[in-house]
Formats: structure tokens, C-alpha cells, sequence
């Protein structure tokens, strides 16, 4: 059942509780350190994969928190805002598509994340995307934002707010776009067409995304291939044996907590 002091306790969280820049920083990149992200269950979730987007709290909870499983976008980040709402935070759910191997983004949709306001700004936050991506929430402007060797920017283009980052080497990438405005849990009642065709497409494909977050970076498992973002350096490898992919696997699903 849902316990503000238990999932402190699994966060390993011993700073502020207030409302406040501080606590909604440290809790997040705390989340992303401890929690990992895990899509090997979405296979047997088929045609109901946004069936529990506005999830069974108490159910997501016991098995994540309590239990120790990763979770998916929707249940991570799910667990998070009623966390910061419980902290006396103002939050709202919205959604993304993220940026796929073509450079195309996918359903606006596709992924579920939040926002949170602090002072009248409204702020990124996610706790529930593999990445690369943030560690620590965003502000909603346009300049450009650092985060532990990494640039992000949030730019208007073709309608949306689109998020992009750059690390040591190489030029911008687009993360997801969005439009930043409050979305409802009934807007996935009833999938678009080509939100099911995304759905189906990333089931057949039956490739299992992990990742976790580290003090100054995230490891990043996608299939077989590996990404490494260490201080904004960027290394990828493919892993081959299957003894180097069960380690990598337990590492990122943090066995051991």
C-alpha cells in the first residue's frame, strides 16, 4: 500500500521534504538512481498497454517500490507525482513522442510524464524515461540548460515543444517533443489508430529497453546494445556474450536493493 515514508526509505532519501527546488531535485535524480526502467513486461500486457495508464497505485507500489521490479513511463512516473503531491507539490500529467532510430517521433501519446510548478514555473519532470535524457528536472524556457556534461534545450517547432540534447561530442538530438498543457487519463481510453500500430509494432519487435541512472550519467540497455552516458561522453558497445549481458542486466536492475 502506498507510504510517503516507505518510498522515502527505498529512495534512500534523508534531505528535505518541503515543497521546494531542492527537494523536487534530489528526489528525481534519486528516483532515477534507484528505481530502473524495465519494458520486459509490456509483452504480455499486447493490446491493453495503455489500458493502465492512470495505474492501480497501491498494486504499482507494492510490486516496485516494495517488491523491487522496474517499471514503464506511466507507472514510474505515475508513482512519482502522487509522491510530490503527497509533499504538498503541484503536478500534472503530460505526454510525448519520443524520438525513434529515423530521427521521426513517435505518437503524441507514446509516452507519459509530468510536470510540476514551483513559484508560478512550470518544471520537466520524469522520472520514467530510459534516456539519454535529464537527470534533474527542467525548466520550460528556452535557453540552454547543463546538466552534469550535458546540454538541453527545449525549442518550438511544427507545433510543439521540442526537447533536445547534446553531450560532449556531436550536434543536437532531438528526446521527445510535446505540447505542455495537462493531459487526461481519458485521452487513453480510446488508442488512436496509430497509437495502436505503434503499440503493435513495439511488441512484435519484442525488444526489451532497461536503464538506470548513476551519479554522473545513464547506463542504457536497449536490446543487446548498451549505451553509456558518463559525463556527457557518450560510449556504446554491442553485448555479444550472454554471460556480459546477464551482468549488465542485473547491474541495471540493481539486484541487490
Amino acid at each position: 500500500m502506498f507510504d510517503v515514508e516507505t518510498y522515502l526509505a527505498a529512495l534512500k532519501w534523508s534531505g528535505p521534504v518541503d515543497a521546494t527546488w531542492e527537494t523536487l531535485r534530489g528526489l528525481h535524480k534519486s528516483h532515477l538512481m534507484v528505481v530502473p526502467y524495465d519494458s520486459s513486461l509490456n509483452a504480455g500486457r499486447g493490446a491493453a498497454l495503455w489500458a493502465h495508464v492512470d495505474i492501480e497505485l497501491d498494486e504499482v507500489f507494492d510490486s516496485i517500490i516494495v517488491g523491487g521490479r522496474g517499471g514503464v513511463c506511466s507507472e514510474l512516473n505515475g508513482l512519482f507525482r502522487v509522491l510530490l503531491e503527497n509533499l504538498g507539490f503541484e503536478v500534472g500529467v503530460l505526454s510525448a513522442g519520443t524520438r525513434q532510430m529515423d530521427n521521426s517521433y513517435g505518437p503524441d501519446l507514446e509516452h507519459v510524464f509530468s510536470y510540476a510548478r514551483l513559484d508560478g514555473e512550470m518544471l520537466l519532470v520524469d522520472v520514467g524515461f530510459v534516456g539519454p535524457s535529464y537527470l534533474e528536472p527542467l525548466r520550460m524556457v528556452d535557453n540552454v540548460q547543463y546538466q552534469y556534461g550535458n546540454q538541453f534545450q527545449i525549442v518550438e517547432r511544427d507545433g510543439y515543444s521540442e526537447l533536445r540534447r547534446r553531450g560532449k561530442a556531436g550536434g543536437w538530438q532531438g528526446v521527445y517533443r510535446f505540447k505542455p498543457r495537462p493531459r487526461e487519463f481519458a485521452e487513453w481510453s480510446e488508442p488512436s489508430a496509430e497509437l495502436k500500430e505503434f503499440s503493435r509494432r513495439l511488441i512484435a519487435e519484442g525488444t526489451v529497453i532497461r536503464g538506470r541512472s548513476f551519479d554522473n550519467g545513464q547506463k542504457i540497455l536497449i536490446g543487446r546494445r548498451l549505451l553509456v552516458v558518463d559525463g556527457g561522453h557518450d560510449t556504446i558497445r554491442v553485448l555479444v556474450k550472454p554471460e556480459d549481458y546477464q551482468e549488465v542486466v542485473a547491474d541495471i536492475l540493481h539486484q541487490d536493493r
